[in-house]
């Protein structure tokens, strides 16, 4: 019988915790000024699987607001410490993203995408092969 991995997220309390059962289906960063706000640092990295994978524990809130793109995201945070566990798309309601600072796991796939690179700071530069870039 296979065995199928699992990503554990958690907040920075431990208090909420993020199951994400097999690989992600898209691994990217985004170098928006909204996610460079909510991140504290110069750009975000997520990863996204299917809803039906992801399973959370723990009491979170919401923070929504609309994207750059116009569609609206809502974000679920640990109302204790908190830490961004997930979020969703208006656009893509069947997935969930989750941040990869989250999982505290160096090893964790590369991202693949790039968005945003407009907004990128100057001195980032995201290296490895089969990043795609987009401004």
């Amino acid at each position: 019988m296979a065995t199928t991995s699992s990503h554990i997220a958690e907040c920075r309390c431990g208090t909420v915790r993020v199951t994400c059962t097999g690989e992600p289906i898209r691994v990217s960063v985004c170098h928006c000024l909204a996610c460079q706000r909510r991140t504290g640092s110069v750009f975000a990295a997520q990863a996204r699987w299917p809803a039906d994978r992801v399973t959370l524990q723990g009491e979170t809130r919401d923070y929504v607001r609309r994207a750059d793109s116009g569609a609206q995201v809502s974000y679920r945070f640990c109302p204790g410490c908190g830490s961004t566990v997930a979020y969703t798309i208006e656009s893509e309601p069947a997935v969930i993203a989750v941040p990869m600072g989250a999982f505290a796991d160096p090893g964790f796939q590369a991202p693949t995408l790039s968005y945003y690179e407009s907004r990128k700071h100057r001195w980032v530069v995201l290296v490895g092969e089969g990043i795609e870039h987009y401004d």
